[in-house]
């Protein structure tokens, strides 16, 4: 398999720690990408140009980062990330949606933060910052539990991602307890071996 990725994406990040879960990430060759480039090895796998981007051993492309690790979680016969149907895979797929969306703000907020500052950008960015604070206190009041799911896995991107670019926003501060869940979790192999290098 072969993954297009850029080695700071979150994104990238959770396909990764679900592929070192599972342990299949020696199955997967992983192609440095700059997905704003558009190369056009993406662009055939991808019309959306975004990575993370995987091409199975039988050339399928599969994306976005939802699908990819729900189709990693298909391939082996280890403990699943997925939880079967029951109120466990709704908590654990609410919980990605939930991390994802930290991300989706965070991102906008990166996006726009080296623009002229001007009153409509000025209120996305607040739009954003606080829909990142509101999923933050969430998941404060209801903390992930300890297991490697999608949903834990996903939370842990999240918050790696703003320790990596908004580690001025201090997320930590009045969160002592996902502050602590997320210290403890990241020592797992799959979040410790895929932790962003963070040099762009």
């Amino acid at each position: 398999m072969k993954l297009f990725y850029a080695p700071n994406s979150p994104y990238v990040r959770k396909v990764m720690a679900c592929a070192v879960a599972r342990g299949i990430d020696r199955q997967i060759e992983t192609v440095p990408t700059n997905p704003h480039e558009s190369p056009a090895g993406l662009l055939e796998a991808n019309p959306l140009s975004k990575v993370p981007c995987l091409l199975t051993d039988d050339g399928v492309a599969v994306f976005d980062s939802p699908v990819i690790c729900e189709f990693l979680d298909s391939l082996n016969g280890a403990m699943p990330l997925f939880p079967p149907a029951g109120p466990g895979r709704w908590k654990a797929l609410t919980l990605q949606a939930l991390a994802d969306g930290i991300l989706d703000a965070a991102l906008v907020r990166r996006g726009l933060a080296g623009e002229r500052p001007d009153a409509v950008r000025q209120a996305v960015i607040a739009r954003q910052k606080a829909a990142m604070a509101r999923a933050l206190d969430v998941l404060e009041r209801e903390p992930p539990h300890k297991a490697l799911d999608i949903g834990t896995i996903s939370a842990a991107c999240a918050l790696g991602y703003l320790d990596l670019r908004f580690a001025g926003d201090d997320w930590r501060a009045g969160r002592p307890v996902l502050a602590a869940w997320f210290t403890a979790i990241s020592k797992e192999p799959a979040l410790a071996r895929t932790a962003p290098p963070g040099d762009d």
